[in-house]
């Protein structure tokens, strides 16, 4: 961006002010006088005191315990910057305030600047100039408008010598603050010998005398320390030879990082440097935010990313100093990168090691913390509106598919889309005369970062750094979902919401997102369908009604679903309300909990033969040889989809690669370790065998297994595969091809059946979108984890007792004291499911109610809403006999 273009941006900030010069700030002048000499020497006297100040401010007198409140050496003195210092410095010429004698430590230093500065002609015709003075004029660097690491280091023994570092940290500050001199900085050229890299590391100021000189003699007394001055090195311009820099190809950046990291290293053990990293940091953010959102810098030069690069090197970003000011206005500003430069970035950082992408992972995430706690964030103060935290967040996703990217891909192995499209409602019509178009009508959104990168969360196998360091609970626990759904669905540019960044939810809050999904699109279905019915006069059916008989649940749920999925798959959609033939139950939730529990049962059953059921890992898998029709598949898939719309838990036991091809992946080798952990060591060591495989093993491309009852059946890994020996050549292909017969193309059709009747139920829902497929298994499954004690914590009582009541006390030795299958079974009397929500069952909202005093009736309870009815027994052998009996024996639903 040139000079012109900082002028008219008006979110730029102010340059730094240069030098007052001659005819500067006149009113701080007295009337010129007829005398000219006598008006040039007056103005000459100014200038040198308004420079005295000015170095007073930005580098102080050198006496640790001086008392000047407006000298940088003083106790207490707040540090600014260089715009700001050269302002007060007019101020303080203006009012004729103190000015501190400058230290022994820091008088050669300030007698060489004001020489240089009164009389650099003179300086630059003088060749003799002693060796000492030389190296003080050259500290100045005045000629530095980037920095190579040659350079730094150069500077940094200078500075050493002298005990002086105030030179390296005015370059640090101007080139570190201008986004033209950061881009150019550091630039990879041809790779350095071993021999050269050391030669570099001990680097002495043995330097070229007239090298110097010249430096000196370009150089005026305060361009040193303006940003502004840097504005001469613009992007795409070689401001000299030295920083020629080999082509890149376009994915390339040209920045080389282990220089900056080694730079780094050396120079973040000063306090002082690294206060000028800070301070530079804060300057360099507005104008980089400007350049990116008004003026389209990356498109001309995508070298503009260096910068980014380099910043995110510095590994003090996370101190406190960064926290309030540098870091929340640096993420803004990176924020605004446009697509192309956020998927270069992932691509680069996706080629850091674990560690590397863990710090900056931590970066953000205590940006975030720092802000959640500092804040008080509610309904009316939404976390949504905090541009740190949501700036932060963004840039966190950079570094989240950096993460995916690095780990371990497997982009290959897809499920193939279903061939008939899912059938849409019949009410669409009726929608869009009443001037609706049905929600995600082309399915379930993608993240834009994920389709220009070209992968999927799902194709990492094993990231970087494991998913759940990606999660703020702090955040979380302060984010108002309700609110942040419906920036959600709205998709408002003026308003973020974290579901659009689900890496950093946690799964409860990412199911609470998911209720209010299914929940609004429920009732979206009975709006639709009373609308309906006004307008044809049909019968009014606002919900999914299924009236089955207990003996006979499989026949008569089946059939309906089946009826519904052909004829108006949308009312899949609705509310499921189950009626159980003959008993009074009202259902809010419990009898459907007790539906779903009978349903997965039966269907799981092995009798029936549609699962199998490993002993061994005690799981289930698709039957191959099953001689139930696809049909009968496609409304389990509808099951345990309507079980994740209605928020139920089922007690199901697949192997984690159902659920990766649910999610649109295809099982591969790795996924026998869980599915057929027998089958996966013998393959495993098939491939690790030193010997000759052909010789010693005699298989071929032909492989057996048995059907559903014991039959040896064959199958042809390749044509006329009983002819084709496995050898070592070729054993890589055969493990392969066994695990693809054996997880997909086995069990091709009883799958696909499955999955289209999945999707039926959660095509239009954000579920993909949000969850990973550990957390679908947790969603539909729920949580193995029993913590008793975390439910003892979240109980709330009812109808007189309390935490402290005799009975409350004695009713929770005795659950504490029951066994695995009992408070199971306590569960499933409780709650309708004796499995643990997801979030653990701290996350389980139960009462325990007062019902009357003491009596031999047993206690009851409303699983619907979690409520277990509990008289005031006597004594705790009968509280305990009274409730065992009651858990064992609970079956269906009466009146009470």
């Amino acid at each position: 961006m040139n000079s012109d273009e900082k002028e008219d941006c008006e979110c730029a900030p102010l340059q730094a002010e240069t030098i007052p010069a001659e005819g500067t700030h006149r009113e701080y002048e007295e009337p010129e006088i007829e005398n000219p000499e006598a008006s040039r020497m007056k103005r000459a006297a100014a200038k040198h005191l308004i420079e005295r100040y000015y170095h007073q401010l930005t580098e102080g007198c050198g006496n640790e315990s001086c008392s000047n409140s407006w000298c940088a050496s003083s106790v207490g003195f707040n540090r600014m910057d260089n715009n700001a210092a050269a302002v007060k410095a007019l101020e303080l010429y203006k009012v004729n305030a103190k000015l501190c004698d400058t230290h022994p430590s820091k008088k050669v230093t300030a007698s060489a600047h004001l020489e240089s500065s009164a009389h650099s002609n003179s300086a630059c015709s003088n060749s003799q100039l002693n060796h000492k003075v030389s190296h003080s004029v050259r500290d100045n660097f005045k000629d530095v408008n980037y920095l190579t690491e040659e350079k730094v280091y150069e500077i940094l023994d200078i500075c050493g010598e002298q005990e002086d570092y105030s030179p390296l940290i005015r370059v640090i500050g101007r080139v570190f603050s201008s986004a033209e001199g950061l881009v150019q900085s550091f630039r990879r050229s041809k790779p350095h010998t071993k021999e050269e890299l050391k030669s570099l590391q001990g680097k002495d100021e043995d330097k070229d005398e007239d090298e110097k000189e010249a430096a000196a003699c370009s150089a005026t007394a305060m361009e040193e320390d303006s940003p502004a001055s840097s504005s001469s090195a613009r992007l795409g311009e070689g401001s000299s030879g030295e920083n020629e820099v080999q082509r890149l190809s376009p994915d390339e950046l040209s920045v080389d990082i282990d220089a900056v990291r080694r730079v780094y290293e050396r120079l973040l053990s000063n306090e002082k440097i690294e206060a000028a990293f800070l301070n530079a940091l804060v300057y360099l953010s507005p104008n980089v935010e400007c350049d990116l959102t008004y003026h389209n810098v990356y498109s001309r030069d995508q070298n503009y990313l260096n910068l980014f690069v380099i910043v995110m090197e510095n590994s003090n970003l996370h101190s406190p100093e960064y926290l309030e000011i540098a870091l929340p206005q640096f993420c803004k500003a990176m924020s605004k990168l446009p697509l192309p430069a956020q998927a270069k970035l992932a691509g680069l950082w996706s080629h850091y090691s674990a560690e590397q992408i863990r710090r900056m992972v931590e970066t953000f995430q205590q940006l975030i913390t720092y802000k959640v706690i500092s804040n008080e964030f509610n309904s009316r103060n939404l976390v949504n509106d905090d541009d740190a935290v949501v700036a932060s967040t963004k840039c966190l996703k950079i570094v989240y598919y950096a993460n995916v990217l690095g780990g371990d891909l497997d982009m290959e192995h897809n499920e193939d889309e279903d061939e008939e499209p899912i059938p849409e409602s019949s009410e669409l019509t009726l929608q869009e005369l009443l001037g609706e178009e049905r929600r995600n009508k082309k399915g379930p959104r993608v993240d834009p970062l994920e389709t220009e990168l070209g992968i999927r969360t799902n194709d990492c196998r094993k990231p970087l750094i494991s998913f759940e360091e990606f999660v703020n609970e702090p955040l979380n626990e302060v984010l108002e979902m309700d609110k942040d759904y419906t920036f959600f669905k709205v998709e408002t540019e003026n308003k973020f919401s974290f579901m659009t960044c689900p890496f950093i939810l946690n799964a409860v809050t990412k199911n609470l997102g998911l209720y209010y999904d299914n929940r609004i699109r429920m009732y979206s279905e009975r709006r639709i369908t009373v609308l309906y019915s006004l307008v044809q006069g049909q019968q009014l059916n606002p919900y999914l009604r299924l009236k089955v008989r207990r003996d006979h649940i499989i026949d008569d749920a089946l059939v309906r679903l089946e009826m519904i999925a052909m004829e108006n798959p949308a009312d899949l959609k609705k509310q499921l309300y189950v009626e159980f033939e003959g008993e009074q139950g009202v259902d809010e939730g419990g009898v459907s909990k007790e539906f779903f529990q009978l349903v997965v049962e039966e269907i799981f059953n092995p009798d029936i033969g549609m699962f199998r059921y490993d002993e061994h890992t005690k799981m289930f898998w698709f039957n191959p040889s099953s001689y139930e029709n696809e049909g009968q598949y496609t409304l389990i898939g509808i099951v345990l989809g309507l079980a994740i719309y209605n928020n139920c838990i089922l007690d199901v036991h697949f192997p984690m690669v159902v659920y990766r091809k649910l999610m649109g992946k295809k099982g591969t080798f790795r996924d026998l370790a869980v599915a057929n952990p027998v089958l996966h060591q013998s393959l495993k060591e098939l491939m690790e065998y030193e010997g000759s495989v052909e010789e010693d093993m005699m298989i071929t491309f032909q492989i057996s297994h048995t059907d559903l009852f014991g039959n040896p059946l064959m199958h042809d890994l390749r044509e006329n595969g009983d002819k084709i020996p496995v050898t070592n050549e070729n054993r890589k292909e055969f493990v392969a091809q066994y695990a693809e017969y054996m997880l997909n193309k086995s069990v091709e059709k009883q799958f696909k059946a499955f999955r289209r009747g999945f999707h039926m139920v959660t095509n239009e829902s954000p579920l993909k979108y949000l969850f990973r497929p550990e957390e679908i298994e947790l969603l539909i499954c729920g949580s193995r984890n029993l913590d008793f004690l975390a439910l003892e914590e979240t109980t709330e009582y009812d109808g007189g007792y309390n935490k402290d009541s005799r009975i409350i006390k004695e009713f929770w030795e005795t659950l504490h004291s029951f066994g695995e299958e009992q408070k199971r079974f306590f569960l499933q009397f409780t709650t309708g499911t004796d499995r643990a929500p997801v979030g653990g069952l701290g996350k389980l909202k139960m009462i325990i109610a007062k019902n009357g005093p003491d009596t031999d009736r047993l206690p009851t309870s409303h699983t619907c809403f979690n409520v277990l009815l509990l008289p005031e027994y006597s004594c705790r052998e009968k509280l305990k006999e009274r409730l065992l009996k009651a858990i064992t024996y609970a079956k269906g639903f009466g009146m009470l």
